[in-house]
């Protein structure tokens, strides 16, 4: 029988068993895919820990890539052998094999491997969603971003706020501008920024530092500032450190009338009209060379409880695979 990660309590990684599951065949619109590659996310820890609830017990993982190994009625466009990826709002995808919804998984083309896919589809469709819809960067806008598990780029001119100095010599080694640490972004670098990103201050320090383009340990926020520079958009799309805390709507005109939104990607790519073309623009960008998809790490499936703790205490570099 094949193997999954499968959890029946919440807390640390040691919650994560490597227990046999039942896949069956797969029913009408789906498919059964055997998996290649897996894709190691912070929304992982989120499902594991309670911040997302889970229906236990339950498995973990919600991106991965493989080969389609049985088709069900009513599906279309897919066959038996054909190379697939997804991202998948219900966890599950840390197992050697799994049903999934036809409509939720993409071909993956010739230049890509499996691993990119699988290090991409969630990290490369949150860039995508952000930059390309919740705010369309345009070409020559700055920006600093800070995505946990890669930086991406989208034809703009990227300043990279790390949080550590192995994370800021990396940016470096990418080539994507100037990369400072985040608690050291040079104020020219602060003056000039129109899109930044970095990790939400807590509390009153998040809001004093807000406008200074400054980001410490908690969450994930992404302010884009417009003309003139005191009016922007604030995008809070992440929690790696606990989630972000509330702000006052006052507090937004405070700061420049600001908009402020709390994004998700599943409701980006909620449609397969949605999905198809997002992950067609992000597998172009790839196969063209502006992204590079840096894999730092890979491990065995059945020792992602090391991965997680690796993930939790930072030592993670680039993006991280588990391979089955």
């Amino acid at each position: 029988m094949p193997k999954a990660i499968r959890i029946n309590k919440l807390g640390g990684p040691d919650v994560m068993r490597w227990e046999e599951v039942e896949v069956g065949k797969p029913g009408p619109g789906e498919v059964r895919v055997r998996h290649t590659a897996i894709g190691l996310n912070f929304i992982d820890v989120y499902d594991r820990t309670g911040l997302y609830p889970l229906d236990l017990p339950s498995g973990l993982g919600r991106e991965a890539a493989g080969v389609v190994e049985a088709v069900g009625r009513k599906v279309r466009g897919l066959k038996r052998g054909d190379r697939v990826a997804y991202t998948y709002p219900v966890a599950g995808a840390y197992a050697e094999m799994r049903i999934c919804p036809a409509e939720r998984l993409v071909k993956v083309p010739a230049g890509i491997t499996d691993e990119q896919a699988a290090a991409m589809m969630l990290k490369g469709l949150t860039a995508q969603y952000l930059l390309r819809q919740t705010y369309r960067v345009k070409r020559g806008d700055t920006g600093a971003d800070s995505f946990s598990g890669g930086r991406r780029r989208f034809d703009r001119r990227a300043v990279g706020a790390a949080s550590r100095c192995e994370s800021d010599r990396c940016s470096r080694q990418l080539g994507e501008g100037e990369a400072r640490q985040a608690q050291r972004l040079p104020s020219r670098h602060r003056r000039r920024t129109r899109a930044v990103a970095g990790r939400g201050q807590v509390a009153d320090r998040w809001r004093r530092r807000a406008r200074r383009l400054r980001f410490g340990r908690q969450g994930y926020v992404l302010r884009f500032a417009r003309q003139p520079a005191s009016t922007g958009m604030m995008v809070s799309f992440g929690n790696s450190s606990g989630p972000v805390p509330a702000i006052a709507p006052l507090e937004l005109g405070r700061r420049g009338s600001l908009f402020l939104t709390r994004p998700s990607l599943f409701n980006y790519v909620a449609t397969r009209t949605a999905l198809e073309r997002a992950a067609r623009e992000l597998f172009n960008v790839v196969k063209r060379g502006a992204v590079r998809i840096r894999i730092g790490q890979s491990y065995p499936l059945q020792d992602v409880a090391t991965a997680h703790r690796d993930l939790e205490a930072r030592r993670t570099t680039g993006s991280t695979i588990l391979i089955p």
